[in-house]
């Protein structure tokens, strides 16, 4: 298995009397661009909290890479190459945008606490300038995050997940709090600052138009478990898809 692929096989997980995950197995490809679809409770956020160490799974086997990540913290998930994004953009309100780059770099950079000093390196200024410049938000660097739009907090978070060496990317509803003008432009950097890295992408959305034009393939959920998996059209056509998760007519 390549280093930026994921492997998922049979995982479960309960939670007292609700299912939350039931035999989900997918295998996503070093590279590839994927989105997960399902109403609110589907199993969307579950999956990835699994994938990224925030619950562990009853059963089953999550593998990054050829190695099993069962277990391991999100510290130690990350550490490997496995970065989010929250649907809620985690930001610092006291600090400006490049130092807000600068604290998430230094903090990938450092398992310690001196980490904070390597915040003041020239290395990690030009690294985090060229975070901000392939994001495009290096006008704003000097700015406070409450003077930001939805739309550059986005960005800035999203550019913050990607600190250090990153393989695969999780992204929580990227278009999230993004002004419905800006949400092609806003995915349209996102997309083309990530694949410039080659790194794998993941992504949640209910916005089925984000979906149709930046997925190469769906994964559907419903009620703990993958009703679909397949390229955009097909899992959007699937009267199984349409019923319970667009609300389209089959």
């Amino acid at each position: 298995m390549s280093r930026g692929s994921l492997e998922v096989r049979d995982v479960q997980k309960t939670f007292g009397a609700v299912t939350a995950a039931k035999d989900i197995s997918v295998t996503v490809p070093e590279g590839a661009v994927y989105s997960l679809i399902g109403t609110n409770g589907a199993g969307k956020t579950t999956f990835v909290n699994m994938v990224t160490g925030y619950i562990r799974p009853d059963a089953g086997q999550i593998n990054f890479g050829g190695r099993s990540i069962i277990g391991m913290s999100p510290r130690e998930i990350t550490r490997l190459g496995i970065h989010r994004s929250f649907q809620i953009a985690q930001l610092c309100n006291e600090l400006t945008v490049e130092e807000n780059i600068l604290v998430a770099d230094a903090i990938h950079a450092e398992k310690g606490p001196s980490f904070l000093r390597k915040a003041h390196d020239r290395k990690a200024r030009d690294r985090a300038m060229e975070t901000l410049e392939r994001f495009n938000i290096a006008e704003h660097r000097n700015r406070l995050i409450p003077e930001l739009s939805g739309g550059v907090k986005k960005l800035l978070d999203i550019a913050m997940a990607m600190a250090g060496d990153t393989q695969i990317m999780l992204l929580d509803e990227p278009t999230s709090g993004v002004a419905a003008d800006e949400k092609f432009p806003i995915m349209d950097l996102v997309m083309e600052a990530l694949r410039s890295t080659g790194v794998t992408v993941i992504f949640v959305e209910h916005d089925m138009d984000i979906v149709t034009r930046y997925s190469e393939r769906v994964l559907a959920f419903y009620d703990g478990r993958v009703i679909a998996d397949d390229a955009p059209d097909e899992v959007l056509s699937d009267p199984e898809v349409q019923r319970y998760v667009t609300g389209a007519p089959g």
